[in-house]
């Protein structure tokens, strides 16, 4: 392994397709044996008060579930925003970090995963090396922002990516 993208975002190339189009992963590990990261821009139309109740009480009323990514469908994560930064037991971006459902007196903000998008080993540096992925630092708010975030995070680094970000789903239909 290079370079541990953890903490980092993957922008998916246009290139990309399938569950992976215009995708926008926020690495949570990456170490010799693999890499695992949460896809920020899947709303999913399951409520999080159905799915997990038991986190319900802590996001906002009406929250939806996240499609996280491909692997491991039936598990949950959570990503949260802290006042506090002790509270923060896995920290990704400023104050945002997995959640704790034991440690939740300073949480601000709440997304809900379902499942997550996996690496076996070298299999992301494969990837990087073929450019399927553009690495970018994250936003705090990031995981928070609603409308078009692979747009947004292109448009952020300016330059060949703000032209990238531009560019419509299907461009055959330009």
């Amino acid at each position: 392994m290079n370079e541990s993208q953890r903490g980092k975002l993957l922008i998916a190339s246009p290139a990309l397709s399938d569950f992976f189009e215009r995708a926008v992963v926020l690495v949570l590990g990456h170490t010799d044996e693999g890499a695992m990261g949460l896809v920020l821009n899947r709303p999913s139309e399951t409520m999080v008060a159905e799915a997990v109740p038991t986190l319900s009480g802590l996001g906002e009323d009406g929250e939806v579930v996240r499609v996280g990514g491909p692997v491991d469908q039936n598990s949950v994560l959570a990503l949260g925003e802290f006042s506090d930064p002790d509270e923060l037991s896995h920290p990704l971006a400023g104050d945002v970090g997995v959640v704790d459902p034991a440690r939740t007196e300073s949480l601000r903000r709440l997304r809900v995963y379902a499942g997550h998008a996996g690496w076996g080993p070298g299999q992301l540096e494969s990837e990087l090396d073929h450019d399927a992925w553009v690495v970018a630092e994250p936003d705090p708010e990031d995981p928070f922002r609603e409308g078009d975030l692979w747009a947004d995070a292109l448009a952020r680094m300016g330059g060949k990516y703000a032209l990238l970000a531009t560019m419509p789903a299907d461009p055959s239909l330009n």
